[in-house]
């Protein structure tokens, strides 16, 4: 089965949205939630990819204990969940985390307790809320099209890299 690493801008339980810089790597603190949720998984995104947003690819991970900002964590894509986040497409993939045993029988999205999804769902319908952002929650995926959907991004990231590199000196 094939996995995709991930790395965590935001540790499950956080109030706290923190951005790593793609040019730096510094991790800075973007802002506080505005409403009186928190992320229900490990959130970051997969190095290397490009979305249709012009952001690298989002994803959740599963796990049992949060992790770090900036950490890096290896995991089996079960699927996704598309979105429109002020007006522009915006998927997030759905993984576990390959180092715990907890998560080892999920393959697939049906694998996931209901109630788990059901959470993913209302947080990104309501999230911003507050901030006078809308955004809209349309259906999961399955990990197929997850996978599609990343390589997909992998192409626009290395397109995007072929596209602006200097030109080679003579």
């Amino acid at each position: 089965m094939r996995t995709i690493e991930a790395r965590i801008e935001i540790p499950m339980g956080s109030r706290n949205k923190y951005e790593i810089d793609e040019k730096t790597g510094h991790i800075k603190l973007d802002r506080v939630l505005y409403s009186s949720v928190y992320y229900p998984a490990e959130y970051g995104y997969v190095e290397g990819t490009r979305y249709l947003d012009g952001d690298p690819l989002d994803i959740l991970v599963f796990t049992s204990s949060p992790t770090f900002p900036g950490c890096y964590v290896d995991c089996r894509i079960v699927g996704g969940l598309n979105m429109i986040d002020c007006g522009q497409p915006d998927v997030k993939i759905l993984a576990v985390n390959c180092g715990d045993p907890r998560y080892d029988h999920v393959r697939e999205l049906a694998d996931l307790p209901p109630h788990y999804l059901a959470e993913i769902q209302n947080f990104f319908r309501t999230y911003k809320t507050l901030q006078n952002k809308k955004t809209e929650v349309g259906d999961f995926f399955d990990s197929a099209t997850a996978f599609r959907i990343i390589d997909e991004s992998f192409d626009r990231f290395r397109s995007e890299q072929t596209n602006t590199a200097p030109p080679a000196e003579s």
